[in-house]
């Protein structure tokens, strides 16, 4: 008779898996510790009104430049804080996940797709997330290079102030054109950013903080959030704004209650015997733990695991084919941590997930690249042929029946839509490096992961591994959308 799981206490927080018989073929594997409160800032618990505040402007459009999109539109609860696309369609665009669209006016255009895949939000309130995106561009400042007291893209300018590394994210979607700012001469914003100014006078910030000082409603719950740095409407900025969303994600999507957290708590029952075996693998033989350890399942770092690349990428390395046969002056490449530290050994690295709640936010990669967690297993194991056999589906792109451009018509510029002939120029950067054996190697070169042989069960074990750490909680975030913000603009649902 096959011997089920026990849990054996080794120190407090730090437990041994045993499958015994002959159900996994590994060795006992030492697992993580236990997720506890105080691992997250505020103990977890952020002050009420904080979060609150936070939880407005997280659903408010008040914070795009046209005020057509909010930080939900790309991260809501109902999609498992992601949009659930391989690539987001940002500003402009109508619905929300699978069914977002562009329509057939101007206002209602896209300029192209997001280049990578919306991340997850859960548990980055906890303190050891110290950096974020997939390549890493926003990260704590330990050298203080810094005034702002963060590494990002806005390097001198990011403002003091900021309560952590979450509320510094927090200031940059906002800025970013194809996300949330919209186009140059579409609204103060959007030419605040064509003009590189996020932090000066008429900036960016500035110009958000006025939006939000006009509006009674935020700048009483401003004052409830901050009563020691807000008194009146002239001390709202958009730095407490990020702050109070910081804390809302914090509180929000704090999520480690899931059958691995109960099973490492003593709880011997909640983890299936095909979870049980995937965990031994996942911490053993397999090998899954080099990448994905500690409590959140990452060790932060950056790695090359020979993921394919669809979309349009980040402008990187300069290759001319798609320039020399479209005649579209564009570089699909996507050279992850590389492109921040301009250092090649990190070319083609990506910052390894947490895997929380992995199985309901994909699809998965940092470009959305696979739709089932058995195929981002199966990639794992072998890399370099996963990356040789992969074709793109269309159904993990929604179409786009039309793209935007910028022309010049007299001494100004105008948006308009590109013919048919250029269209489907555009549409060949979707699978363009995959497609290109030269591109396509270059991403194989730097693959980090040897080939490991695992059987079908095993896999069939790994991903039900991988399904015991979604917290069902996380399942139902339902309640967080509110039915109004203060604006009075439609909610982001």
């Amino acid at each position: 008779m096959k011997s089920f799981a026990a849990l054996v206490l080794v120190t407090p927080a730090v437990i041994v898996l045993h499958s015994g018989g002959t159900d996994s073929g590994t060795p006992p594997a030492q697992l993580p510790q236990v997720v506890v409160d105080s691992d997250y800032y505020d103990g977890g618990s952020p002050s009420s009104a904080k979060v609150e505040l936070g939880r407005m402007l997280f659903f408010d459009k008040i914070l795009s430049g046209n005020r057509n999109i909010a930080c939900a539109t790309c991260h809501h609860p109902d999609l498992g804080t992601t949009d659930g696309l391989a690539l987001g369609l940002g500003e402009g665009l109508q619905g929300l996940g699978p069914e977002r669209r562009a329509g057939s006016a101007k206002a209602a255009g896209v300029h192209g797709r997001v280049p990578r895949n919306s991340p997850a939000l859960f548990n980055l309130g906890a303190k050891e997330f110290t950096r974020l995106f997939h390549d890493g561009r926003v990260e704590t400042d330990p050298d203080g290079l810094y005034e702002g007291g963060f590494i990002t893209p806005a390097r001198w300018r990011l403002p003091r102030g900021l309560d952590n590394v979450l509320a510094a994210q927090a200031m940059l979607p906002v800025g970013a054109p194809v996300e949330m700012a919209g186009q140059k001469g579409e609204n103060s914003i959007a030419d605040a950013v064509s003009l590189g100014n996020l932090a000066r006078s008429g900036g960016v910030w500035e110009e958000l903080g006025k939006r939000l000082r006009d509006i009674p409603e935020y700048v009483e719950l401003f004052k409830s959030a901050f009563p020691e740095r807000v008194t009146g409407a002239a001390d709202v900025n958009y730095v407490l704004a990020a702050n109070a969303i910081a804390a809302f994600e914090t509180s929000a999507f704090r999520a480690d209650d899931s059958p691995f957290d109960r099973y490492q708590r003593g709880e011997t029952g909640a983890l299936s015997r095909n979870a049980e075996r995937g965990a031994n693998l996942f911490y053993g033989r397999a090998g899954c733990r080099s990448c994905h350890s500690g409590k959140f399942q990452t060790d932060h770092e950056f790695h090359a695991i020979g993921m394919p690349q669809i979309g349009p990428g980040k402008s990187d390395n300069g290759d001319t084919d798609y320039w020399a046969v479209t005649g579209e002056r564009a570089f699909p490449e996507d050279l992850g941590r590389g492109r921040v530290s301009e250092r090649p050994e990190d070319d083609y690295k990506f910052r390894t997930p947490s895997l929380r709640n992995v199985a309901i936010t994909g699809p998965w990669g940092h470009d959305g690249t696979y739709q089932t967690l058995e195929d981002v297993v199966r990639h794992h194991a072998d890399p370099v042929t996963a990356l040789d056999a992969y074709e793109l589906d269309g159904s993990l792109l929604p179409p786009l029946d039309g793209v935007l451009e910028f022309t010049a018509v007299g001494s100004k510029l105008t948006q308009s839509w590109l013919n048919q002939h250029r269209l489907r120029a555009f549409l060949m950067r979707d699978d363009w490096v995959q497609t290109r054996a030269a591109l396509r190697g270059r991403i194989a070169a730097a693959n980090e992961l040897a080939p490991l042989s695992l059987s079908d069960q095993d896999i069939d074990d790994i991903v039900a591994f991988l399904e015991s750490l979604t917290d069902p909680s996380a399942q139902s975030l339902a309640h967080l959308v509110p039915r109004r913000v203060p604006s009075g603009l439609p909610v982001a649902n």
